[in-house]
């Protein structure tokens, strides 16, 4: 089976690139705002907290995002899918196919 996208798919998962993209890093910067205004514990703590959000999380926009080509699109479609990035609406735009592809 051809692992590529279709070419309707890849052009569909191109347009909604930049959309999943930033929903990403706005419910990033949501987590790091509730750890920065926290006001318990010492600075120190509060820092390590950011620190380890930060790099959880940047790790997880790499395996998401970083690398796309059609060879990888159903992997990082399916890791979007998986982070609820797209909207129903976003996902229609998918052949049947490619959906379950990516949801496997």
């Amino acid at each position: 089976m051809d692992e590529h996208l279709p070419e309707g798919d890849w052009k569909h998962l191109r347009s909604v690139e930049a959309v999943a993209l930033n929903r990403y890093c706005a419910r990033v910067l949501e987590e790091v705002a509730g750890v920065i205004g926290r006001t318990e514990g010492l600075h120190h703590e509060r820092y390590l907290r950011l620190y380890a959000v930060v790099e959880d999380r940047d790790r997880e926009l790499a395996r998401a995002f970083n690398d796309l080509r059609r060879s990888t699109a159903i992997q990082h479609l399916a890791g979007w899918i998986r982070l609820h990035l797209l909207t129903d609406e976003e996902l229609g735009g998918f052949s049947q196919d490619t959906l379950e592809r990516a949801r496997r």
